[in-house]
């Protein structure tokens, strides 16, 4: 790893972390934090994907669904108006509307086949932008003097990586760049990560043999034709089984490509100082 110690850590002069774990457990929280201090560069690799990578995608999808009202599709076929979307650290909204759901398109569901077409074009999307962290680490200090990088990954990094492959070519370029450090939740956490997607189901990525997997067994289980199939009732049917595949993949980048902290560790940070002591902790633990 790059830091060896907690006083190497402590004592270097640009320090280099990407957080990896389950949405909702404070990796963008902490990543802020950071940010504000003024001396961390925040490089948010959802916020890449919605912009660099999909965002020709999400614009056209709003170009499709404008072009069935006769006003707008006046307007787009003489440029008169401008459609794009408007995405930010703190709203994701047009990248997961995007991915969608499958099942009844009278629900808001895409057929399967779409689904997974854009599922794929996600997975392409991220191992990109996780491997532009090296040319933003660059960046942010030589045009901007940015000393320590924070990269904020989102929660599908471990379905694009294989964490028990020292060759895994994601992990291996991340990992001589940054300190990849888990934020694990406990069985406390997941429940109440479950009751918040049930309460808002949202859209996210999954490695195609889980979703095919998932799929045939909720057809099977309800009894469903795919165009019947009400999106939201199976994502959140997908999501519980979503976390436990999940969690060993987590466990295992900690293992094998850098540390853990607790979600409640990270939630008791209140800045850049109290972090800092709290990974050198954790590099000293290791060692």
């Amino acid at each position: 790893m790059l830091y060896g110690s907690g006083a190497d850590w402590l004592k270097a002069t640009n320090k280099r972390i990407a957080l990896f774990g389950m949405s909702g457990l404070g990796k963008t929280h902490v990543a802020a934090l950071l940010r504000e201090g003024g001396d961390w560069f925040h490089y948010s690799i959802d916020y890449r994907i919605g912009t660099r990578y999909m965002g020709e995608h999400i614009a056209d999808n709003f170009k499709r669904e404008a072009m069935r009202v006769p006003l707008l599709r006046e307007l787009l076929l003489t440029d008169s108006v401008y459609i794009a979307s408007n995405i930010t650290f703190d709203n994701l909204a047009p990248l997961s509307t995007y991915l969608g759901k499958p099942g009844d398109a009278a629900r808001g569901g895409l057929p399967f086949d779409q689904y997974m077409r854009r599922q794929s074009q996600h997975r392409t999307a991220e191992i990109a932008a996780l491997l532009d962290t090296g040319h933003f680490i660059d960046r942010a200090e030589e045009i901007y003097g940015y000393p320590h990088f924070v990269c904020d990954t989102g929660g599908s990094i471990c379905e694009v990586v294989d964490p028990d492959d020292p060759q895994d070519p994601v992990l291996v370029a991340l990992s001589s760049r940054v300190l990849m450090v888990w934020i694990e939740g406990s069985d406390a956490h997941t429940d109440e990560l479950v009751r918040r997607f049930d309460r808002a189901p949202k859209p996210m990525y999954y490695q195609p043999a889980f979703l095919h997997r998932v799929w045939a067994e909720y057809l099977a289980t309800t009894g469903l034709s795919e165009d019947r199939v009400d999106p939201d009732a199976f994502v959140r049917w997908a999501y519980a089984q979503a976390l436990a595949h999940r969690q060993p993949r987590y466990a295992a980048m900690a293992r094998n490509w850098g540390i853990s902290v607790t979600a409640a560790e990270i939630g008791a940070v209140t800045d850049a100082a109290a972090f800092n002591d709290l990974i050198a902790q954790r590099l000293d633990q290791r060692a």
